[in-house]
């Protein structure tokens, strides 16, 4: 019975059901949810509430909120609050009329009635925005249970497509073509006009926890849009025809909206793994293995190669050059060891590069530990906003090693304006950012996009970056001009060394192009996924694979940038600083070729405010990726360096 049950369980699951217990003898009416914890019990007549998100659409860059449609709306509740990571995607979670009794079938329920006057100028701007989210294909996202609504449907080789969106409606054109959400629909054939799914058949899929009397657990909810033209949108009684508006007629439109909700059992799906069923269906989620492990698979027998190779005639130069016994045999010699006296002259223009290593030091530490706990499940698709709240919050708290880096590198570069290095690590790469990210966020204020940051988090923002990461980086920058600079193995003559003439494969910029080719190579698949979670609004669940990458991504640039560092000692060069920082940072640049070529080739963006917000998001992105990747390559090679030089003799 349920006592012996009851205390038959683990102290875990003891304590959930003393919980449940007591909630059943209180007759608690709603849902019971632990706070701090996966599990939801749903008891029975309880009430189950549906949220609603906001509209996005692959073929703008601006979503917007629900009520910005003129949908039903629920006004006497008030909205969940959102972390810092749901604000700056965009997310505006609001409480919806749509709701349920569990295990309570309902047939044709009505909402709302929503009637537009062509003649009033306020009843029209709304029902043309209306008909623009149906020609842009704007995609309803409902929630239940923290859970997506799914939309399900047949797609090419008898697969199953589960899309966590549904369409708002959809257009016929003049030619009598239909758009993408209307080959749902044979019935969708009249001519330049919009038809709008004004009803929704939801089911909700359940399994009962153990024995009855403890409730149920939602695992999966299905939604079914539909149109209908009733015949008293009064009393609408979902029969006739699709319900459509023709995009040239005027006069008084009355839209019905309505819904039919179904409850199932299904014993199959564990609540655990409840999301398995949309993020196995998600298009191009089904990868290519093979390929992918065979592309990882060559990038590291490369990898291996580079460090072969190098190891072999890094051995054999360093037991050639000490067993020289005089001055003049090895002055006789080329090599890298003849720039001993040059090849830790400080770089020019060397407090930018300090700059830019502090930056750079921030960043790589900051993806490390955020694809760490993306790995660990602490930021699946199910913590809304947590990855990019995460991201945020480390960038903040990691000001001190930005700071720390920067100092210590500048001083060992000889520089003296401290008050200046510390203010650019504070202010110079995160000012870009903040302003390119400023500008933008005018232009979805002036679209009246919801990926608008509102006045009051733009300002919590300015307040984390100047009263947390500023003070954190003044401290670490303290802590690095404190310390004694980096002794170097060798010293720096006081005369520079002449730099003979430079083949074309050793001059700066053909060595910096195809330094960047190999970490691109590694990394341009992985790069179309991430690509489409954010432009395509796919959800991007495949954080152990990513965080592989990320590990080649970083050995690659080490390598890659190590062995034309090499080469170029060899010819005589010992501009070695900014040279292995360009090198992997050149990889940015081909990441912003293929965003480039990916918006003209996979996307469907129109409109000028799109473009200038997907160029914009871009360039930030680009820059991020220029200084972590630039990073790796700077250190990689100092280590190099140093290495070969300390165990070298020096007359």
């Amino acid at each position: 019975d349920k006592f012996s049950v009851f205390f038959s369980l683990t102290p875990r699951h003891f304590c959930i059901s003393s919980l449940v217990l007591i909630a059943n003898f209180s007759n608690l009416i709603g849902a019971f949810c632990l706070p701090n914890m996966s599990v939801c019990f749903v008891f029975f007549k309880s009430t189950i509430e549906l949220f609603v998100n906001r509209l996005d659409s692959v073929e703008s860059v601006l979503p917007y909120e629900y009520t910005v449609f003129d949908f039903c709306s629920e006004n006497t509740m008030k909205r969940p609050s959102e972390n810092l990571g749901q604000v700056l995607f965009g997310e505006r979670i609001e409480p919806s009329p749509y709701k349920f009794e569990f295990k309570k079938t309902a047939v044709c329920q009505p909402v709302c009635t929503k009637v537009y006057d062509s003649s009033k100028p306020s009843d029209k701007a709304k029902l043309d925005f209306l008909k623009k989210g149906m020609f842009l294909n704007y995609q309803h996202h409902w929630i239940v249970d923290n859970m997506p609504v799914t939309w399900c449907y047949d797609v090419e080789d008898g697969q199953k497509f589960c899309n966590p969106g549904f369409p708002i409606g959809c257009y016929v054109t003049e030619a009598g073509r239909p758009k993408d959400a209307c080959v749902v629909n044979s019935n969708f054939n009249e001519k330049d006009a919009f038809y709008i799914f004004n009803h929704v058949d939801i089911s909700i899929h359940y399994h009962i926890v153990e024995h009855e009397q403890l409730g149920a657990r939602l695992v999966a909810a299905k939604i079914e849009p539909k149109s209908y033209e009733n015949k008293n949108d009064d009393k609408p009684d979902c029969s006739g025809g699709p319900k459509f508006l023709k995009n040239k007629d005027t006069g008084v439109f009355k839209i019905p909206y309505t819904y039919s909700i179904s409850f199932v059992e299904d014993k199959n799906i564990r609540w655990a793994s409840r999301w398995d069923y949309i993020l196995e269906s998600m298009p191009h989620t089904n990868i290519q293995w093979f390929s992918i492990m065979n592309s990882l698979v060559i990038v590291l027998f490369l990898s291996g190669m580079v460090a072969m190779i190098m190891l072999r005639t890094l051995h054999k130069d360093i037991a050639r050059y000490n067993q020289m016994d005089s001055v003049e045999d090895a002055q006789e010699e080329f090599g890298w060891k003849l720039v001993h006296g040059d090849v830790f002259r400080p770089p020019r223009k060397g407090m930018l590069l300090s700059v830019f290593l502090g930056s750079g030091t921030q960043i790589f530490i900051m993806t490390f530990v955020t694809l760490f706990f993306a790995c660990l499940g602490f930021l699946s698709p199910a913590n809304r906003g947590a990855l990019m709240t995460c991201a945020v919050v480390l960038w903040v708290l990691l000001g001190t090693p930005a700071g720390y880096v920067a100092a210590r590198l500048y001083k060992s570069f000889g520089g003296e304006k401290w008050k200046t290095n510390v203010l650019l690590t504070a202010f110079l790469c995160p000012g870009v950012v903040f302003a390119d990210f400023f500008v933008m966020n005018l232009i979805l204020w002036g679209e009246g996009s919801s990926a608008a940051m509102p006045f009051g988090t733009l300002v919590a923002i300015l307040a984390l970056w100047f009263c947390i990461s500023v003070p954190l980086t003044f401290i670490g920058a303290y802590f690095g001009f404190k310390k004694t600079g980096i002794e170097h193995p060798v010293r720096t003559n006081q005369i520079p060394r002449q730099i003979p003439e430079q083949s074309f494969y050793t001059k700066p910029f053909p060595g910096i192009i195809m330094g960047g080719i190999l970490p691109f190579g590694c990394i341009f698949i992985q790069l179309f996924f991430i690509l489409n979670s954010i432009w395509s609004h796919q959800m991007y669940y495949m954080f152990g694979f990513l965080f592989l990458v990320f590990i080649i991504l970083v050995i690659t640039c080490s390598e890659a940038t190590i062995l034309l560092c090499y080469f170029h000692l060899c010819a005589e060069d010992y501009h070695w600083q900014w040279r292995s920082f360009l090198t992997s940072g050149f990889t940015a640049v081909y990441f912003l070729v293929y965003a480039i070529h990916y918006f003209f080739s996979k996307l469907q963006i129109t409109g000028l405010a799109s473009t200038i917000l997907y160029f914009g998001y871009t360039m930030i992105m680009a820059l991020i990726f220029f200084l972590f990747t630039g990073t790796i390559g700077f250190f990689a090679c100092f280590w190099f360096v140093t290495k070969i030089y300390s165990v070298v003799k020096v007359d």
